[in-house]
């Protein structure tokens, strides 16, 4: 795997006429790769990071999908539309630095790609008002609709001009990331299947539903193929009801999270039947329970700008809310780092993962690639899958 996101680039080169200068600008093949091992992952954000520490990366993080959220719920996307914008965000902070880009404009553009690839579409002018509705509650206040919406042509029209082309420069380079890949699948199928055919009940099933979410609040989805996600939320549904809990089923066609959890947190045919292993599962597992622990300790309205933040100018539209509740027993965060502690007494050991052509991610990232996106200079080939995969192009 070479440069851009998932992408590997081969540069031909250049035409030179007598005199020795060039006569046409280079090319170059971008090839799509979906996901990334956890060392890229480490290095590329690591890269990306500059002066933010990794606090304030992970907080910058989950006020741009707690945004996302907001924005979609408001709108009525469907959950995948949602998702696969906070996965094109994450992507797109793998190789463009935070200091450089709002986390709005970027939430924004990665949304309205993802529309795109959904069959959801809205113009940037339709989110654009959505997204002033969440960032500006003292607008909605003022407003006289009844849902609370914001008439966009009621304000200063340069300024929404101005926004509207922010995202579609940061669209331009999210669709050179993905090289115009439009292809996304979703774990949330995989969830109600692989329940089924491993036997969970329905409150292991949608809670493993509601985990899947929270995944694409983290690198995971970005790591790992969706069925793995969709099994990892399944592991960790059953540990979080099982673990200091007695073995209880639903009814005697299902298994109790006791046995599901047992099951999937060790060796046995399932990895080969699921293409899937167990330390991948582990690790997922660990990645969610430490988001959970975040956030029930800092709650997950981190962003200013949500509509669950509190607004100083409180109205019957976008009334003062009540103190945040507690965090239900099970995701208490002295009982989920007990549950921790004992994952790791019975953990694999993790498999390594190489990248594609390279075992050193900072061998495939050199960065000079990367100040080809956005540009009109040269010809690009945006191949769909790795070489030797396939040959379609856009």
């Amino acid at each position: 795997m070479n440069i851009l996101n998932s992408s590997q680039t081969t540069t031909l080169p250049q035409v030179m006429n007598y005199t020795g200068a060039p006569l046409v600008p280079h090319s170059s093949s971008k090839y799509h790769h979906p996901y990334f091992t956890p060392d890229e992952v480490s290095y590329l954000s690591e890269k990306q990071r500059g002066k933010f520490s990794e606090t304030q990366e992970e907080r910058v993080r989950q006020s741009a999908c707690t945004f996302l959220e907001a924005l979609g719920s408001r709108i009525g996307f469907p959950r995948r539309t949602t998702a696969t914008a906070q996965n094109l965000y994450h992507r797109f902070h793998l190789f463009f630095p935070r200091k450089d880009f709002s986390y709005v404009d970027v939430s924004l553009a990665s949304l309205y790609v993802s529309t795109k690839m959904h069959d959801t579409l809205k113009k940037p002018r339709e989110l654009l008002a959505a997204s002033y509705a969440i960032r500006f509650p003292d607008l909605v206040a003022k407003s006289k609709h009844p849902g609370g919406e914001i008439d966009i042509d009621s304000m200063d029209p340069a300024v929404v001009e101005r926004d509207r082309q922010r995202i579609l420069s940061v669209e331009r380079l999210l669709l050179e990331t993905i090289c115009f890949n439009f292809t996304s699948r979703m774990p949330f199928p995989y969830v109600i299947k692989l329940g089924r055919a491993f036997g969970a009940g329905k409150m292991l099933t949608k809670l493993a539903w509601r985990l899947t979410l929270d995944c694409h609040r983290t690198l995971v989805p970005i790591q790992y193929p969706p069925h793995v996600v969709a099994l990892a939320a399944i592991y960790t549904a059953a540990l979080l009801l099982s673990f200091e809990q007695p073995a209880v089923r639903e009814d005697d066609a299902t298994k109790s999270p006791h046995e599901v959890a047992e099951l999937l947190g060790a060796n046995g045919s399932w990895e080969e039947k699921y293409q899937a292993q167990v330390d991948d599962l582990e690790n997922i597992a660990h990645t969610v329970i430490d988001l959970l622990s975040k956030l029930s300790q800092t709650g997950i309205n981190t962003s200013p700008s949500t509509p669950s933040s509190p607004s100083p100018n409180p109205s019957p539209r976008t009334p003062r809310p009540e103190a945040q509740p507690q965090p239900p027993e099970m995701y208490k965060a002295d009982r989920l780092t007990r549950l921790k502690i004992a994952m790791r007494a019975t953990e694999h050991t993790p498999r390594t993962r190489q990248p594609l052509g390279s075992s050193d991610p900072s061998a495939l990232y050199s960065g000079e690639d990367i100040g080809l996106l956005g540009r009109n200079e040269g010809t690009v080939r945006f191949l769909f899958g790795p070489p030797g995969v396939g040959d379609d192009t856009t």
